[in-house]
């Protein structure tokens, strides 16, 4: 008969695998949500040529998925805290397989936007869920930090095959497939989790703040619309200025209604521990980063090189295996050497490549500083994500396991948000003003009035008018316009790659000044327990 120290090992074995299990499941539901973004990111430009888009249209596709999902993050966290998380994320998993179908079957743009609204809202139901069961399932510290590790490195898994595969479904079918592969796949991460994933939820729950919940969603989306709409309305203008105003002071609402609420959707003070806020604004910080760069490398790539959308998935692989092998990497060193160090190094990282990427000119070659900044980028991302989401999740209890990973959801999507958002105005700005007087001048025999709009919006449309045949007397005032329309991208580009060198340079040295240097007590891996505030040694 076997032993009882032998049964008792084989039972342990079974529970292992079984927490594997669950968090190869969980990670799967995490793949999708942040691989629709990616594939979405791919698809822009043929959206763009089909529903005649401008700029401001795309970045609609993609920040009204962001914006619902970053504004109900919070809302989502403590409903998984309260309700359980595996009940929320299966019916975020089944409200994505729905939305999608709306957005497969979509007409126009303002049919795209909505369905990617929806998605955003479903979504927000299963990424905090992620998270907080990762916590809940992985008690010992050490597997703790190894499943977080794994987590992260899905994010960046997902950015190197999401481009590809994005590519891939474009070169064979439309851009609606984007919106139809994510039907089988959330249908079946939905059946994988009722099966594998344990449940959990909050001991202790406070009441629900739906106060809290509309201020924060109305504070984010006018502040981003504001910013989107700014190069067509003018950054000065009433309607602009209008928008920061009535977006301020809805956060600034939020902020006090949050103070004196006894059960805020958000606790604030976990903001007064420097190894929870420094952790968030650096990733917030690295988020705007990276979506902005995504953005603004899908317009070079196929507008700038001319490239198909499966040419461009490969040619941004480093960009996305950088990510996707340094997470894991950045989070098992900053638990030997510290995670001020670490953030720190990854954000002076992210702040070189973006810097190169800013040099690029139109003849510049792929293989050479387009790489090296990719590289450095995605080095940098994921050099900054692992420890920050390490030292987050650190500083809050099991029962705030919800509200915490929304927090750090949250960070990231607002950050990401801005980043298409400010990014993206900067180069729409920049190149109608270059570009716009040339394309006034072209006659409307030779070029009809809406593609003359579409051509002033984004230099994506440079993919139009390269195909459209051209009368062998024109065909040099042809080049010279793709050209201008290329070089003013680019240098919309500069400024944008300048604006985020300085955010990042900026969090860098505040988080070299006020986050702690020395680990905290103990084995320097996640602490499932957060001291008292009165004896927080974190607190400033």
């Amino acid at each position: 008969m076997p032993s009882l120290t032998t049964s008792r090992h084989r039972v342990e074995g079974t529970k292992l695998r079984g927490r594997y299990l669950a968090l190869l499941v969980i990670c799967a539901a995490e793949l999708l949500v942040v691989l629709d973004n990616t594939v979405v990111n791919v698809a822009l430009p043929s959206m763009g040529l089909q529903l005649r888009a401008d700029i401001s249209g795309l970045q609609w596709v993609v920040d009204a998925y962001t914006l619902t999902f970053a504004g109900l993050l919070l809302a989502f966290g403590h409903l998984g805290d309260r309700y359980g998380r595996k009940k929320v994320m299966i019916i975020g998993l089944a409200g994505i397989a729905l939305m999608s179908v709306g957005g497969a079957v979509a007409a126009d743009l303002g049919q795209v936007v909505a369905a990617r609204a929806a998605m955003g809202v479903c979504a927000a139901a299963v990424f905090p869920a992620t998270l907080a069961l990762i916590i809940n399932i992985f008690t010992d510290a050490k597997e703790r930090a190894l499943a977080i590790a794994a987590w992260t490195a899905m994010a960046g898994f997902a950015i190197a095959i999401g481009p590809t595969a994005g590519g891939f479904l474009l070169e064979h079918f439309s851009w609606h497939s984007v919106f139809w592969i994510n039907v089988p796949v959330a249908l079946l991460v939905l059946v994988a989790a009722l099966a594998c994933v344990p449940e959990s939820r909050a001991e202790h729950v406070g009441k629900y703040d739906p106060v809290g919940i509309v201020l924060s969603l109305t504070g984010i989306t006018v502040v981003v619309w504001a910013i989107i709409e700014a190069p067509h309305n003018g950054w000065l203008s009433p309607a602009s200025i209008g928008g920061y105003i009535a977006g301020c002071v809805a956060l600034a609402a939020f902020v006090w209604w949050e103070l004196r609420t006894p059960s805020p959707v958000l606790d604030l003070n976990l903001f007064r521990i420097r190894r929870f806020s420094l952790p968030a604004l650096a990733i917030a910080v690295g988020y705007f980063s990276m979506f902005g760069f995504l953005f603004m490398i899908t317009q070079y790539f196929q507008g700038v090189m001319e490239l198909t959308p499966l040419q461009f998935g490969v040619h941004s692989l480093p960009f996305a295996v950088s990510i996707a092998v340094g997470a894991p990497l950045a989070t098992l060193i900053a638990q030997r050497i510290g995670t001020t160090a670490v953030i720190v190094f990854g954000l002076i990282v992210m702040s070189i490549g973006m810097f190169i990427a800013g040099q690029v000119e139109v003849e510049t070659p792929y293989l050479g500083p387009v790489v090296v900044s990719m590289i450095l980028m995605g080095l940098g991302l994921a050099i900054v994500q692992g420890p920050a989401t390490e030292s987050i999740m650190s500083s809050v209890t099991l029962d705030e396991a919800g509200a915490g990973s929304a927090v750090n959801d949250t960070t990231r999507e607002v950050g990401g948000t801005l980043g298409v958002a400010v990014l993206g105005s900067i180069v729409a700005s920049i190149y109608t003003t270059k570009v716009g007087p040339r394309i006034d001048a072209i006659p409307d025999a030779i070029m009809e009035p809406y593609q003359k709009a579409f051509a002033r919006e984004t230099v994506v449309s440079v993919i139009e008018i390269v195909k459209a045949p051209t009368n062998p007397i024109f065909a040099t005032q042809k080049a010279e316009l793709v050209y201008a329309m290329k070089a003013a991208s680019l240098e919309g580009f500069q400024l944008a790659s300048f604006v985020t060198v300085g955010a990042a340079m900026a969090c860098a040295i505040a988080v070299a000044l006020f986050l702690p240097w020395r680990r905290p007590e103990g084995d320097g891996v996640l602490l499932a327990w957060r001291a008292p505030k009165s004896e927080d040694p974190e607190i400033s």
